[in-house]
């Protein structure tokens, strides 16, 4: 199909593929026509439904990525979806090879990393937090490879074409022939943004264009899309009789500095935290015979913390081990009444991978990036990326459990933005 071929705005359905599952749920809560989180990929996606499918692709390699990201296009791309590809706002995970698999065989490809309520923004092509330069923060501490200076670096060589502010705050009729100007010189579009307004440019603009282009960017970019699917029928969820609050069992599987703070606020508030010895864990990954200290009888306190304990001195490479272990000790002990607060894209993905849970229900928001879901069969889940979130974040987010509060208020919170 042409770039210039007439295309009727919102007339595709849209398919978000995500590499991890905090970021599939941040998707899901601002994408009025999503009602399931998929972990299964081969799940029959049903005519008309907007999925966001989780590839679980973050601790895959390069190559194992990038087969992932082919095989969901190869499935959906046939459809006439449009196709999202859920990208990291800070560059991490495995961003060049899985956004060059999204670009094969489409007509072009728009980026947008922008997460202005994270403070998450994009100028010049660099992305940056809170106005600093991403390679200038300490934002990639837990990472071992070095920093991207800019978002074309981190595609890895593929060629790119910077679409500044001004271009962006033309208009979308303009915004859309710069982008297609870009794509037919064989360059992927790199957007500019610092406001939702500039999103919304994004995002209009690229609907202007064929769906035979694919669009990759972080939570900000299917906000906009969200906003301009219009408003949705109210979810509906069925959920546990009313009665007394379920016990909630948090699960903090983030080394992120913020979450001593986070969890400190909780255990003001009468929660129990347990932390687990790292150590202990990893005699418990892929099939060791250790066995982790876990709490005694988490089931019976109203709320629960699990977190690792002494995280900074665990080689990175040994994360995917922990998480898998730390998912082990929660699904053995965790009562079948019990909600769930899960934060980190890898941890949440493996207690559900434990408890075989297969789809999520969206409910909306507690706060940016935290999600309120439930499941098949009942169990409230909230998830958040590790990084996200005040002090007051866990708490929220059990509140939202122990309540039955799913959205979150139209008004931003103090503690909304998002730490790196």
């Amino acid at each position: 199909m042409s770039l210039y071929s007439p295309v009727r705005q919102g007339r595709s359905s849209l398919v978000v593929i995500a590499d991890d599952l905090s970021g599939a749920a941040e998707c899901a809560a601002v994408l009025p026509g999503c009602r399931r989180i998929l972990l299964d990929p081969a799940v029959p996606v049903r005519p008309g439904e907007t999925p966001v499918i989780d590839l679980d692709s973050r601790r895959c390699s390069p190559a194992g990525a990038a087969r992932l990201v082919t095989r969901a296009v190869r499935r959906h791309a046939p459809t006439g979806a449009r196709l999202l590809k859920k990208a990291d706002s800070l560059l991490r995970g495995r961003f060049a090879a899985e956004t060059s698999a999204l670009a094969a065989g489409a007509s072009g490809l728009v980026v947008a990393l922008a997460v202005p309520a994270a403070g998450r923004t994009v100028r010049d092509g660099v992305v940056r937090l809170h106005g600093v330069p991403l390679h200038h923060t300490d934002a990639w501490r837990a990472e071992r490879a070095p920093v991207p200076r800019s978002v074309a670096e981190a595609l890895g060589g593929a060629r790119t074409t910077v679409v500044p502010l001004e271009r962006v705050r033309a208009g979308a009729p303009r915004l859309a022939l710069c982008l297609r100007s870009a794509l037919a010189a064989g360059a992927t579009a790199v957007c500019d943004a610092e406001t939702d307004t500039d999103l919304d440019a994004v995002a209009e603009a690229a609907l202007r264009l064929p769906p035979t282009v694919r669009m990759a960017g972080a939570g900000g970019l299917a906000a906009a899309l969200g906003r301009l699917s219009g408003p949705a029928a109210p979810r509906t969820v069925t959920g546990p009789a009313p009665g007394e609050p379920r016990p909630v069992v948090v699960v903090v599987g983030t080394a992120h500095p913020g979450s001593v703070a986070q969890i400190a606020q909780l255990t003001r508030h009468g929660a129990r935290h347990t932390a687990l010895s790292a150590a202990s864990l990893l005699g418990t990954a892929d099939g060791g015979t250790r066995t982790a200290s876990a709490p005694a009888r988490p089931d019976r306190a109203p709320v629960t913390v699990l977190s690792i304990a002494g995280t900074g001195t665990v080689d990175r490479s040994a994360a995917p081990h922990l998480a898998r272990a730390l998912a082990r000790t929660v699904a053995r002990g965790l009562p079948e009444d019990a909600d769930l607060v899960l934060t980190g894209g890898e941890t949440a993905r493996s207690v559900l991978d434990e408890l075989a849970v297969t789809s999520l229900l969206p409910i909306g928001q507690v706060h940016p990036g935290a999600v309120h879901c439930r499941t098949a069969d009942g169990r409230g889940v909230v998830t958040r990326p590790g990084g996200y979130g005040g002090p007051d974040s866990l708490l929220r987010m059990v509140d939202a459990l122990r309540t039955g509060r799913g959205r979150a208020p139209q008004t931003p919170h103090p503690s909304d933005g998002g730490a790196p």
